[in-house]
């Protein structure tokens, strides 16, 4: 079970908040564009939960539902992570905006298209956490914003290996995965899933969210063509995932295209 497989080697990896020095970070060092950009990550980590609860209603494949609570576990870990430094730094962090992120998210076009939705989301943030992790000076920030990236990587890989999967036994959702990938790379800018479908909630009015980051990372950290090496990046991985030239928008096009047809 490949599920299983996974949990050895998280286990292995596995780092815990104690890990990081808090108690050290140094307040001077500390500037409000961090505190912007910790509170949006929070905000972005804190729909594992409710992303556990749409995959575990959506598909009903034990080893992939094994993967999810792995999984869901570290991103809370993430979550919880960021949480710690806003309180070492003598912020915090409101119940509402948080407790909004609750309601589970519902099944995708396809169970397919649900998995690429994550792969799409999982690449990006450890893209843009990487990046983070170079522009901020504080360390026990750049510590934390490195292990969640090194996470988001890892989980972008498995996901690729249950859409994978799926496609193998679905061959009929493929023209899903590839509306996926258009819907979220055509346009020149950074589209996550839990800003498509978490925005204009009320309790998060005037109050950081994921696209906060997104906006700060395009406007002040991302150096040129940041833009396109993640969008690039994103579909590499899903040529390899579909065997298709998916390089360009106007091949995705096509290829999507081609698989309606």
């Amino acid at each position: 079970m490949h599920g299983y497989d996974v949990f050895r080697h998280y286990e292995r990896k596995r780092w815990t908040i104690e890990d990081l020095p808090f108690d050290e970070i140094d307040p001077d060092q500390v500037r409000p564009e961090y505190v912007t950009m910790v509170k949006s990550s929070v905000m972005g980590e804190a729909n594992s939960i409710a992303a556990q609860h749409g995959f575990l209603n959506e598909f009903d494949d034990y080893d992939f539902s094994a993967f999810v609570a792995v999984w869901g576990y570290e991103e809370l870990q993430h979550h919880f992570a960021f949480r710690t430094w806003l309180d070492a730094v003598g912020v915090s962090m409101p119940s509402g905006p948080v407790e909004a992120m609750r309601a589970p998210y519902g099944p995708g076009t396809t169970p397919c298209a649900t998995l690429a939705t994550n792969i799409i989301s999982e690449l990006t943030v450890n893209h843009v956490y990487r990046s983070v992790a170079a522009w901020v000076q504080e360390p026990v920030l750049r510590g934390l914003m490195l292990r969640a990236s090194r996470d988001e990587a890892g989980h972008a890989r498995e996901f690729v290996h249950y859409a994978r999967q799926r496609l193998q036994r679905h061959p009929d959702e493929l023209s899903s995965v590839l509306e996926t990938l258009y819907v979220y790379t055509s346009e020149q800018r950074i589209k996550h899933p839990v800003g498509v479908f978490k925005s204009g909630l009320a309790e998060v009015e005037n109050h950081e969210t994921i696209d906060t980051a997104f906006d700060m990372f395009l406007a002040g950290i991302a150096t040129e063509g940041e833009l396109d090496r993640l969008q690039d990046n994103i579909r590499r991985a899903f040529s390899a995932l579909t065997g298709l030239d998916v390089s360009t928008n106007s091949r995705v096009r096509r290829r999507l295209a081609e698989a309606l047809a």
